[in-house]
């Protein structure tokens, strides 16, 4: 929040995603029994996030004009600990 107020002189809005686990190249050499205990450990939907649904909500942000100061999450109400 306070970047995005910190901008608003400039007409700059600052939104993040806060992903969940998204199926990319990464998971391409985790074997099935992995891959299936991720996505287990999602709640709704139970399965791994896809990078077209990221980009989906990239989308909306930057044509929301009124949208700004936010974090959203994309993570099938899975909640991380922090590392």
């Amino acid at each position: 929040v306070p970047a995005a107020r910190d901008l608003a002189q400039f007409g700059i809005r600052v939104n993040t995603i806060a992903p969940g686990i998204i199926d990319t190249p990464m998971l391409a050499g985790v074997t099935d029994e992995y891959r299936k205990g991720l996505e287990a450990g999602v709640p709704f939907p139970s399965r791994l996030g896809q990078p077209a649904e990221y980009a989906q909500l990239a989308q909306m942000i930057v044509e929301h004009d009124y949208l700004n100061g936010e974090t959203i999450r994309m993570d099938g109400a899975l909640r991380m600990a922090p590392r």
